[in-house]
């Protein structure tokens, strides 16, 4: 009596609710998969007949519009003020207050410029991807079929309405093609299959059924077969629904927000170990020249300034701008050439370091589609005779049957066919297929014995072996070859023929029995045209390939096989559930396909991956794989993904194509190498010159360089460094991930700028003996160490930059022409009408020449270093291995 009670309160009018068109949760709704179809409809307020349009408009009014949660739309001054959370721009702007505190004016100026012209830089380009992936949107259909009355007396009429004008209570119409408008339950359906990739992973259509007295829910929250959930769309058959949830009620809603949030990624974490590097160096630079200034020389915080220009000294204070240009660049080019939007500046670095990348085999290595791949006899023995009566069945169930389009399988019999099938027996009959029998069967006119017709069945191999006249001995070895083929990854379809005399009555279900066994259809997945290249390019530029599917092992196997790479041993979830996450991350490391995976074993793979330490990048385009794409390093989605999926990813392709992944990774590597070579040679730049600057602070009476000199000199070096950001990289850099290793990074800087700092402390020693008595003169020895800083800067530039391209035969760069033009101003500078204003004063000619030798000597050095680290750099990392720091 109660349950009686509660469907009557459940079935009562709606009644009328003020606009609500903020509402952002949909009211609970009723038990869609417990209840029967009159229950529901009882539930709702709604019959067969569907809504009145006052009602609709009530609802719709009441519920809010049938779309999933949007992401938040960020503002530009939100998207500027983010910008400033860069650990470098924190410092710079930090830098940029002391330096105002000191009254460092000009020092403090240019800080913040930098700073501003850098957040400005990334703000737009954010803004720029994220109205790029707005538009995609309009691509996508935005009507549904709905079957709605004027008035309570009124006949019902389908019309189409907007999808987010659909509304709970509301009776749709599904067809071939079509979408899923919302969540619904099945109140018809005719031979309803529904693609489910969206959701759930699976490649295969998922047989749907409106069944009148629900039992057990089956595993798995898509899993009942008669629900259908916004998302997925209809492979082939019809079907009458009725909706029970919209917008954030439905399941795909709850998917999205079930997402997580995004954890630090490769470029977050390399910034912040390089950031907390130089701030530790930073904050004990100026302590040590104030103090080594007052012990040795009796100077108080009039020195302040110049150990405030130290700091600002050893700062990459061109970093963000560099960055941001560089990554901004990148990402035009792929959005221009590659229709590859970059949703998120930062990922196109995390492009360049992945070195695994884990993907679904369904359309990237595979096309939506499967293909015949044998025919086999009863004998196991190939036998084209099986594929011949296929394409009949096919061929006459489409046309006799009133079927809009094949389902995928028989499109396939057909392709494989050819012309044979429509050149064979005419047909007179036909059983469509349906998801309860899982069996089609047509009628055809026996070649060559008149008054005889022979039926052609095919289905499901158990289906048709029930039908079938054998023993048990012959069945239970047709059953063992059937499980051969599947366990090798095919799909099946099993023929049996029947004839039967000629007869004017119509054809039934119960025709369909004393069967003769013909053989088997084995099917695979038609491979995507350029995934074996793209297998190929991946792996030579040191990326492994991870496969994470929820279809069967053997298939899965089987793709892998077809394109040249290695499976190994498959690892399925529920083995992987027996792992403990350590475990877990040492198996991922050397397995390639893990099977039967659903969205939590996903994202735990590749949290193990990361954990392990890779740099991982994911490609989905499914509800279910929101959870992976927010553990990755960095998300990457087709265009026809589904909103959710596309407004979570980073990157997001023209096509779900390998390829177009390998030249996404290639521009992230173009733009990380540039960023990585400006981040080594200006920091180990930098540091040899505040090396040398504290030496020979220690042992002169005077400082070796004015506040203002070294600000003039940071604006020359910063301003050649801006052509880092547009530079070609030498082709090494596409062997292998860039990885931004703060303990790599150490050690490259400590030791070619204590080189560096050599080669100032020699100049030290050359000024001391040209000016002869640098004690009285030091605007000669301001100048004289003014034009080398700025020449050991250039040639840096020049040495540590080119000589790849050297080996390549490339001409001079970017860099290149910076660096000349920073070696011109170091020369001419002092000489100038300037030299005076800065205290600089004139050399001798003793000096330059002198100088030059010095010069010479730290090239030589320099290339010897560099070609030492080339070598010990250069094996590159195996496939799916760790980079190389």
């Amino acid at each position: 009596m109660a349950d009686r009670a509660a469907v009557r309160r459940a079935a009562a009018p709606v009644p009328p609710q003020p606009p609500a068109p903020d509402t952002t949760e949909t009211p609970a709704a009723p038990d869609a998969a417990g209840l029967t179809a009159l229950q529901l409809l009882r539930a709702h307020g709604s019959g067969p007949r569907g809504l009145t349009e006052d009602e609709a408009t009530r609802r719709l009014a009441r519920y809010g519009e049938n779309v999933p949660p949007a992401r938040r739309p960020v503002t530009r001054r939100r998207r500027l003020l983010r910008s400033l959370r860069d650990p470098f721009t924190t410092v710079l702007l930090c830098l940029g207050v002391l330096s105002a505190a000191v009254a460092a004016w000009g020092t403090a100026t240019v800080i913040c410029s930098l700073v501003l012209v850098s957040c400005v830089l990334r703000a737009s380009g954010e803004h720029r991807a994220d109205r790029s992936v707005a538009l995609l949107r309009d691509l996508l259909p935005t009507t549904a079929t709905v079957v709605r009355r004027a008035d309570g007396e009124a006949a019902p009429e389908a019309r189409e309405v907007p999808v987010g004008e659909v509304v709970p209570g509301d009776v749709v119409r599904l067809g071939p093609g079509g979408l899923v408008p919302a969540d619904v339950r099945l109140l018809r359906a005719t031979g309803l299959s529904v693609h489910q990739q969206a959701l759930t992973g699976e490649s295969a259509p998922v047989p749907k059924d409106a069944v009148q007295e629900p039992g057990p829910a089956p595993p798995g929250p898509f899993a009942p077969p008669h629900l259908c959930f916004q998302g997925s769309s209809v492979a082939y058959g019809s079907a009458t629904a009725l909706v029970t949830a919209t917008g954030a009620g439905t399941r795909f809603a709850a998917a999205h927000r079930a997402g997580g949030q995004r954890r630090f990624t490769a470029f977050d974490r390399s910034v912040h170990g390089i950031s907390w590097t130089l701030i530790r160096f930073m904050l004990l630079t100026p302590p040590l020249v104030l103090v080594a200034g007052a012990a040795l020389h009796g100077r108080g915080l009039e020195t302040l300034p110049f150990a405030v220009a130290v700091a600002v000294g050893l700062t990459p204070e061109m970093l963000p701008v560099v960055v941001t240009t560089a990554l901004a660049r990148g990402a035009a080019r792929l959005a221009r050439d590659h229709r590859v939007i970059v949703t998120r500046l930062p990922a196109l670095h995390d492009l360049g370091a992945v070195d695994v990348l884990c993907l679904d085999k369904t359309g990237t290595l595979t096309q939506d589609r499967p293909v015949v791949t044998r025919a086999l006899g009863a004998d196991g023995r190939d036998d084209p005779e099986v594929l011949r009566w296929a394409g009949a069945n096919a061929w006459w169930t489409l046309h006799l049957a009133d079927l809009p389009v094949p389902d995928a399988l028989d499109e396939a019999v057909l392709e494989a066919a050819g012309g044979e099938a429509a050149d064979g027996p005419e047909g007179v009959a036909a059983l469509p297929f349906d998801p309860v029998r899982r069996l089609s069967t047509a009628v055809v006119r026996t070649p060559g014995r008149l008054g005889r017709h022979t039926l052609v069945v095919k289905g499901a191999v158990e289906q048709v072996l029930d039908r079938c006249a054998l023993d048990a001995t012959e069945r239970a070895r047709l059953l063992g070859l059937a499980a051969a083929e599947a366990a090798a990854g095919a799909r099946l379809l099993a023929v049996a023929v029947a004839e039967r005399p000629a007869r004017q009555g119509g054809w039934s279900h119960a025709d369909e029995r004393g069967l003769t066994f013909r053989g088997l259809v084995t099917f695979g997945d038609a491979l995507a045209p350029t995934a074996a290249d793209a297998l190929g390019e991946l792996a030579g530029r040191g990326v492994g390939v991870k496969i994470l599917t929820g279809d069967h092992p053997g298939t899965a196997a089987q793709v892998c096989r077809a394109l040249g790479l290695d499976p190994g041993r498959v690892l399925t979830a529920a083995e992987a559930d027996r792992l403990t996450d350590a475990e877990l991350g040492a198996t991922a490391r050397r397995t390639t396909v893990f099977a039967r995976c659903g969205p939590e074993h996903k994202a735990r793979i590749v949290t193990a991956l990361r954990t392990a330490g890779h740099t991982v990048g994911f490609l989905g385009d499914g509800v279910n794989d929101l959870p992976a794409l927010h553990a990755a390093d960095v998300g990457l989605c087709p265009r026809e993904s589904v909103d959710a999926v596309r407004e979570s990813a980073d990157v997001v392709l023209a096509e779900k194509d390998l390829a177009a992944v390998d030249r996404a990774i290639t521009a992230g590597r173009h733009s990380g190498g540039n960023i990585g070579t400006y981040l080594r040679i200006t920091l180990s730049s930098n540091l040899g010159n505040v090396f040398a600057m504290l030496a020979t602070a220690l042992l002169l009476p005077f400082l070796p360089m004015l506040p203002a000199q070294v600000l003039v000199q940071n604006l020359c070096f910063d301003a050649a460094q801006l052509a880092f950001a547009y530079e070609r990289p030498s082709r090494a850099v596409l062997r292998r991930p860039i990885r931004l290793r703060p303990h790599g990074f150490l050690r490259f800087i400590t030791g070619f700028g204590l080189i560096n700092a050599a080669a100032d402390v020699a100049t030290f020693g050359v000024l001391a003996l040209t000016t002869r008595g640098v004690h009285t003169s030091q605007e000669v020895f301001h100048a004289g160490w003014f034009t080398e800083n700025l020449l050991t800067q250039a040639l840096v530039m020049v040495v540590l930059r080119g000589g790849r391209h050297a080996a390549e035969g490339r001409g001079a760069g970017p860099v290149h022409r910076a660096a000349l033009g920073l070696a011109v101003i170091g020369v001419l500078l002092p000489l100038s009408p300037l030299g005076p204003l800065l205290a600089m004063g004139t050399l001798p000619p003793l000096y330059y020449a002198l100088l030059a030798t010095v010069l010479a000597l730290y090239a030589a050095v320099l290339a010897v270093a560099r070609r030492r680290h080339e070598r010990a750099a250069d094996p590159g990392p195996a496939p799916g291995g760790p980079a190389q720091p």
